[in-house]
Protein backbone atom coordinates (compact mmCIF):
# COMPACT_ATOMS: atom_id res chain seq x y z
CA UNK A 1 0.00 0.00 0.00
CA UNK A 2 1.26 3.77 -0.82
CA UNK A 3 0.44 6.42 1.48
CA UNK A 4 0.44 10.22 0.22
CA UNK A 5 3.72 12.31 0.28
CA UNK A 6 5.22 15.31 1.25
CA UNK A 7 5.34 18.14 -1.59
CA UNK A 8 7.22 20.77 0.64
CA UNK A 9 9.89 20.91 -1.69
CA UNK A 10 8.08 21.32 -4.44
CA UNK A 11 5.21 24.02 -3.55
CA UNK A 12 5.52 24.22 0.23
CA UNK A 13 1.65 23.40 0.62
CA UNK A 14 1.60 19.89 2.15
CA UNK A 15 4.58 19.13 5.31
CA UNK A 16 4.15 15.62 6.14
CA UNK A 17 6.01 12.64 4.80
CA UNK A 18 4.59 9.24 4.99
CA UNK A 19 5.38 5.35 4.24
CA UNK A 20 3.69 2.44 4.92
CA UNK A 21 4.09 -0.66 2.78
CA UNK A 22 3.09 -0.66 -1.20
CA UNK A 23 0.93 -4.20 -1.77
CA UNK A 24 0.57 -5.42 -5.38
CA UNK A 25 -1.63 -8.53 -4.97
CA UNK A 26 0.40 -9.78 -1.89
CA UNK A 27 3.10 -8.11 -0.18
CA UNK A 28 5.18 -6.25 -2.75
CA UNK A 29 7.11 -3.21 -2.28
CA UNK A 30 8.62 -2.46 1.15
CA UNK A 31 9.91 1.58 1.53
CA UNK A 32 10.21 5.26 3.20
CA UNK A 33 9.57 6.60 -0.31
CA UNK A 34 7.08 9.92 -1.06
CA UNK A 35 5.07 7.47 -3.44
CA UNK A 36 1.50 7.84 -4.69
CA UNK A 37 0.51 4.75 -6.63
CA UNK A 38 -2.35 6.16 -9.30
CA UNK A 39 -5.00 3.81 -10.25
CA UNK A 40 -6.31 3.36 -13.64
CA UNK A 41 -8.34 6.00 -15.77
CA UNK A 42 -10.59 3.96 -17.86
CA UNK A 43 -11.63 6.89 -20.71
CA UNK A 44 -13.96 6.43 -23.20
CA UNK A 45 -12.05 7.93 -25.86
CA UNK A 46 -8.83 6.82 -27.59
CA UNK A 47 -5.70 9.24 -28.50
CA UNK A 48 -3.50 11.05 -26.38
CA UNK A 49 -6.08 14.24 -25.98
CA UNK A 50 -7.49 12.57 -22.21
CA UNK A 51 -4.08 10.78 -21.38
CA UNK A 52 -3.34 14.31 -19.08
CA UNK A 53 -5.80 13.82 -16.58
CA UNK A 54 -2.27 12.48 -14.39
CA UNK A 55 -0.94 15.96 -15.16
CA UNK A 56 -3.53 18.09 -14.58
CA UNK A 57 -4.46 15.96 -11.79
CA UNK A 58 -1.25 16.50 -10.58
CA UNK A 59 -1.54 20.54 -11.13
CA UNK A 60 -4.59 20.20 -8.74
CA UNK A 61 -3.50 18.62 -5.82
CA UNK A 62 -0.48 20.79 -5.99
CA UNK A 63 -1.74 24.23 -6.09
CA UNK A 64 -4.80 23.47 -3.86
CA UNK A 65 -3.75 22.57 -0.59
CA UNK A 66 -7.51 21.78 0.62
CA UNK A 67 -7.18 19.01 -1.25
CA UNK A 68 -5.17 16.26 0.60
CA UNK A 69 -3.85 13.39 -1.87
CA UNK A 70 -5.73 10.32 -0.67
CA UNK A 71 -4.39 7.03 0.37
CA UNK A 72 -4.79 4.35 -2.00
CA UNK A 73 -4.39 0.54 -2.87
CA UNK A 74 -5.27 -1.40 -5.61
CA UNK A 75 -8.59 -1.71 -4.13
CA UNK A 76 -11.31 0.83 -4.80
CA UNK A 77 -10.93 3.33 -2.58
CA UNK A 78 -13.78 4.66 -0.30
CA UNK A 79 -15.38 8.00 -0.23
CA UNK A 80 -14.01 10.60 2.21
CA UNK A 81 -16.01 13.28 3.26
CA UNK A 82 -14.24 14.75 5.65
CA UNK A 83 -13.32 18.56 5.73
CA UNK A 84 -9.99 19.24 3.84
CA UNK A 85 -9.77 16.46 1.47
CA UNK A 86 -11.05 15.04 -1.79
CA UNK A 87 -11.18 11.72 -2.97
CA UNK A 88 -10.31 12.22 -6.73
CA UNK A 89 -10.24 8.59 -7.42
CA UNK A 90 -14.11 7.96 -6.59
CA UNK A 91 -16.33 10.01 -9.36
CA UNK A 92 -17.77 10.40 -12.99
CA UNK A 93 -16.71 11.37 -16.27
CA UNK A 94 -19.21 14.01 -17.25
CA UNK A 95 -19.29 16.42 -20.30
CA UNK A 96 -17.47 20.05 -20.27
CA UNK A 97 -18.17 22.46 -23.23
CA UNK A 98 -15.01 24.01 -22.14
CA UNK A 99 -12.86 21.26 -23.20
CA UNK A 100 -10.52 20.45 -24.42
CA UNK A 101 -7.96 22.36 -22.81
CA UNK A 102 -5.24 22.80 -25.45
CA UNK A 103 -5.31 22.41 -29.41
CA UNK A 104 -2.84 19.78 -30.24
CA UNK A 105 -2.40 20.80 -33.98
CA UNK A 106 -1.29 24.39 -32.26
CA UNK A 107 1.03 22.46 -30.21
CA UNK A 108 4.68 21.51 -31.60
CA UNK A 109 5.53 18.69 -29.07
CA UNK A 110 1.99 16.65 -30.15
CA UNK A 111 2.87 13.67 -31.96
CA UNK A 112 0.47 13.49 -35.30
CA UNK A 113 -0.10 10.09 -34.97
CA UNK A 114 -2.02 10.72 -31.92
CA UNK A 115 -3.96 13.80 -32.52
CA UNK A 116 -7.41 12.09 -33.55
CA UNK A 117 -8.59 15.30 -35.07
CA UNK A 118 -5.70 16.05 -36.98
CA UNK A 119 -5.80 12.61 -38.27
CA UNK A 120 -9.43 12.81 -39.73
CA UNK A 121 -11.67 12.06 -36.70
CA UNK A 122 -14.93 14.05 -37.02
CA UNK A 123 -16.57 14.04 -33.68
CA UNK A 124 -15.29 16.04 -31.31
CA UNK A 125 -17.68 15.03 -28.62
CA UNK A 126 -14.75 12.60 -27.05
CA UNK A 127 -12.65 16.00 -26.31
CA UNK A 128 -15.38 17.52 -23.66
CA UNK A 129 -15.13 14.72 -20.92
CA UNK A 130 -13.95 15.96 -17.37
CA UNK A 131 -12.98 13.94 -14.78
CA UNK A 132 -15.81 14.67 -11.78
CA UNK A 133 -15.41 13.72 -7.81
CA UNK A 134 -17.98 12.26 -6.15
CA UNK A 135 -17.91 14.72 -3.28
CA UNK A 136 -15.71 17.76 -4.88
CA UNK A 137 -14.71 20.03 -7.15
CA UNK A 138 -11.59 20.46 -8.42
CA UNK A 139 -10.31 23.49 -9.69
CA UNK A 140 -10.19 24.49 -13.04
CA UNK A 141 -6.19 24.05 -14.79
CA UNK A 142 -4.53 27.32 -14.80
CA UNK A 143 -1.67 27.17 -16.82
CA UNK A 144 0.05 30.27 -15.81
CA UNK A 145 0.16 29.39 -12.13
CA UNK A 146 0.99 26.18 -12.39
CA UNK A 147 4.25 27.65 -14.38
CA UNK A 148 5.11 29.56 -11.72
CA UNK A 149 4.80 27.17 -8.97
CA UNK A 150 7.12 25.34 -10.87
CA UNK A 151 10.07 27.60 -11.51
CA UNK A 152 13.01 26.34 -11.81
CA UNK A 153 11.80 22.91 -11.16
CA UNK A 154 12.71 19.73 -13.15
CA UNK A 155 10.02 16.85 -13.66
CA UNK A 156 10.46 13.87 -15.52
CA UNK A 157 8.49 11.42 -17.15
CA UNK A 158 10.19 7.57 -17.29
CA UNK A 159 7.88 4.48 -18.94
CA UNK A 160 6.55 3.37 -22.05
CA UNK A 161 4.56 5.19 -25.04
CA UNK A 162 1.78 5.61 -22.84
CA UNK A 163 4.33 8.07 -20.37
CA UNK A 164 5.32 9.88 -23.55
CA UNK A 165 1.74 11.03 -24.67
CA UNK A 166 1.44 12.10 -20.82
CA UNK A 167 4.45 13.91 -20.87
CA UNK A 168 3.55 15.68 -24.67
CA UNK A 169 -0.03 16.69 -23.11
CA UNK A 170 1.32 18.39 -19.87
CA UNK A 171 3.73 20.34 -22.41
CA UNK A 172 0.82 21.34 -24.60
CA UNK A 173 -1.31 22.08 -21.62
CA UNK A 174 1.30 24.42 -19.75
CA UNK A 175 2.67 26.10 -22.98
CA UNK A 176 -1.06 27.39 -23.00
CA UNK A 177 -0.24 29.66 -20.23
CA UNK A 178 3.43 30.72 -22.64
CA UNK A 179 3.28 34.02 -24.16
CA UNK A 180 6.56 33.49 -26.24
CA UNK A 181 6.13 30.28 -27.82
CA UNK A 182 9.71 30.16 -29.06
CA UNK A 183 11.23 29.82 -25.56
CA UNK A 184 9.97 26.57 -24.98
CA UNK A 185 12.15 23.99 -26.94
CA UNK A 186 13.35 20.70 -27.12
CA UNK A 187 17.37 20.84 -25.58
CA UNK A 188 18.75 18.76 -28.13
CA UNK A 189 16.71 19.87 -31.07
CA UNK A 190 14.98 16.49 -31.51
CA UNK A 191 11.71 16.14 -32.81
CA UNK A 192 9.37 14.04 -30.37
CA UNK A 193 9.62 10.49 -31.68
CA UNK A 194 9.29 7.18 -30.39
CA UNK A 195 12.75 6.29 -31.46
CA UNK A 196 14.53 8.72 -29.01
CA UNK A 197 15.34 7.24 -25.63
CA UNK A 198 15.57 11.00 -24.18
CA UNK A 199 13.47 14.34 -25.03
CA UNK A 200 13.71 17.02 -22.72
CA UNK A 201 11.86 20.47 -23.41
CA UNK A 202 12.83 23.40 -21.30
CA UNK A 203 10.43 26.58 -20.33
CA UNK A 204 13.55 28.94 -20.36
CA UNK A 205 10.83 32.04 -19.14
CA UNK A 206 10.81 29.86 -16.06
CA UNK A 207 13.65 28.02 -15.84
CA UNK A 208 11.47 24.96 -15.69
CA UNK A 209 12.95 21.65 -17.63
CA UNK A 210 10.01 18.58 -17.86
CA UNK A 211 12.07 15.41 -19.27
CA UNK A 212 10.82 11.72 -20.93
CA UNK A 213 13.01 8.70 -20.61
CA UNK A 214 11.72 5.30 -22.69
CA UNK A 215 11.87 2.90 -20.42
CA UNK A 216 9.59 0.34 -20.76
CA UNK A 217 10.59 -2.20 -17.83
CA UNK A 218 12.23 0.33 -15.62
CA UNK A 219 14.50 -2.78 -15.21
CA UNK A 220 17.91 -3.42 -17.38
CA UNK A 221 17.74 -5.16 -20.60
CA UNK A 222 20.28 -8.12 -21.30
CA UNK A 223 22.45 -10.17 -23.92
CA UNK A 224 21.74 -13.81 -23.74
CA UNK A 225 23.48 -15.41 -21.39
CA UNK A 226 26.11 -18.29 -22.63
CA UNK A 227 24.71 -22.15 -22.96
CA UNK A 228 21.03 -20.52 -23.09
CA UNK A 229 18.41 -22.30 -25.18
CA UNK A 230 18.02 -20.89 -28.75
CA UNK A 231 14.93 -19.77 -28.28
CA UNK A 232 16.50 -16.58 -25.84
CA UNK A 233 17.26 -14.08 -27.78
CA UNK A 234 17.62 -11.30 -25.01
CA UNK A 235 17.01 -11.16 -21.46
CA UNK A 236 15.33 -8.58 -18.57
CA UNK A 237 17.58 -8.41 -15.11
CA UNK A 238 14.83 -7.88 -12.82
CA UNK A 239 17.17 -7.46 -10.14
CA UNK A 240 19.15 -4.28 -12.11
CA UNK A 241 17.89 -1.04 -12.82
CA UNK A 242 18.18 0.58 -16.46
CA UNK A 243 21.36 1.81 -16.78
CA UNK A 244 20.38 5.23 -17.27
CA UNK A 245 18.29 5.56 -13.83
CA UNK A 246 21.29 7.58 -13.03
CA UNK A 247 20.15 10.41 -14.94
CA UNK A 248 16.64 9.93 -13.08
CA UNK A 249 18.08 11.50 -9.54
CA UNK A 250 18.15 15.05 -9.89
CA UNK A 251 14.95 15.50 -9.93
CA UNK A 252 11.84 17.52 -8.34
CA UNK A 253 9.61 15.06 -9.31
CA UNK A 254 9.62 11.50 -10.88
CA UNK A 255 6.47 9.82 -12.40
CA UNK A 256 6.94 6.45 -13.67
CA UNK A 257 4.83 3.73 -15.85
CA UNK A 258 5.02 -0.03 -16.91
CA UNK A 259 3.22 -2.65 -17.41
CA UNK A 260 1.89 -2.36 -21.29
CA UNK A 261 5.29 -4.20 -22.05
CA UNK A 262 4.85 -7.06 -20.03
CA UNK A 263 2.88 -9.56 -22.13
CA UNK A 264 3.69 -12.81 -23.93
CA UNK A 265 3.71 -11.48 -27.26
CA UNK A 266 6.21 -8.79 -26.13
CA UNK A 267 8.63 -10.74 -23.86
CA UNK A 268 9.18 -14.32 -25.09
CA UNK A 269 7.54 -14.35 -28.33
CA UNK A 270 10.27 -11.79 -29.03
CA UNK A 271 12.52 -14.39 -27.35
CA UNK A 272 13.23 -12.30 -23.89
CA UNK A 273 13.10 -13.87 -20.93
CA UNK A 274 14.01 -13.28 -17.61
CA UNK A 275 17.20 -13.41 -15.54
CA UNK A 276 18.14 -12.21 -11.73
CA UNK A 277 21.74 -12.52 -10.86
CA UNK A 278 23.00 -15.33 -13.48
CA UNK A 279 20.31 -17.23 -13.23
CA UNK A 280 18.08 -17.59 -16.26
CA UNK A 281 14.22 -18.02 -15.14
CA UNK A 282 12.65 -19.54 -18.13
CA UNK A 283 9.58 -20.51 -16.34
CA UNK A 284 8.91 -17.31 -14.51
CA UNK A 285 5.31 -16.03 -15.42
CA UNK A 286 4.97 -12.71 -16.26
CA UNK A 287 3.32 -11.58 -13.16
CA UNK A 288 5.61 -12.74 -10.87
CA UNK A 289 8.96 -10.77 -13.27
CA UNK A 290 6.59 -7.85 -12.70
CA UNK A 291 6.87 -7.80 -9.00
CA UNK A 292 10.50 -8.49 -9.15
CA UNK A 293 10.85 -5.59 -11.21
CA UNK A 294 9.04 -3.33 -9.25
CA UNK A 295 10.50 -4.15 -5.82
CA UNK A 296 13.70 -3.54 -7.63
CA UNK A 297 12.29 -0.38 -8.77
CA UNK A 298 11.49 0.54 -5.50
CA UNK A 299 14.72 -0.30 -3.35
CA UNK A 300 16.25 1.91 -5.96
CA UNK A 301 14.00 4.62 -5.05
CA UNK A 302 14.14 4.15 -1.43
CA UNK A 303 18.19 4.15 -1.81
CA UNK A 304 18.85 6.60 -4.41
CA UNK A 305 16.60 9.30 -4.22
CA UNK A 306 16.55 12.19 -1.88
CA UNK A 307 12.44 11.78 -1.03
CA UNK A 308 12.81 15.29 1.29
CA UNK A 309 13.62 16.62 -2.75
CA UNK A 310 11.77 14.70 -4.95
CA UNK A 311 8.08 13.44 -5.50
CA UNK A 312 7.82 10.47 -6.78
CA UNK A 313 4.63 9.26 -8.70
CA UNK A 314 3.68 5.57 -9.88
CA UNK A 315 0.87 5.43 -12.78
CA UNK A 316 -0.48 1.82 -13.18
CA UNK A 317 -2.14 0.71 -15.61
CA UNK A 318 -4.39 2.86 -18.20
CA UNK A 319 -6.59 1.81 -21.33
CA UNK A 320 -4.31 1.68 -24.29
CA UNK A 321 -4.19 4.50 -27.04
CA UNK A 322 -4.13 1.99 -29.82
CA UNK A 323 -7.61 1.14 -30.81
CA UNK A 324 -9.14 0.10 -34.00
CA UNK A 325 -11.93 1.60 -35.90
CA UNK A 326 -13.35 0.65 -38.93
Amino acid sequence: MVTGFSLSSLFGHFRSVYYEVFSFSNKLIKGHCKIWIFQPFYVLASGSLVTFLLAIMCAYLYLFPKFQPVTDSYETPKSSNSVGSCNVFEGTWIQDETYPLYNASDCPFAERGFNCLANGRKDRRYTKWRWKPNNCEIPSFNAREILEKLRGKRIAFVGDSLSRTQWESMICLLMTGVEDKRSVYEINGNKITKRIRFLGVRFSSFNLRIDFYRSVFLVQPGPVPRHAPKRVKSTLKLDQMDHISKEWTDTDVLIFNSGHWWTRTKLFEMGCYFQVGGSLKLGMPTTTAFKAALNTWASWVDTSINTNRTSVFFRTFEASHWRYVS
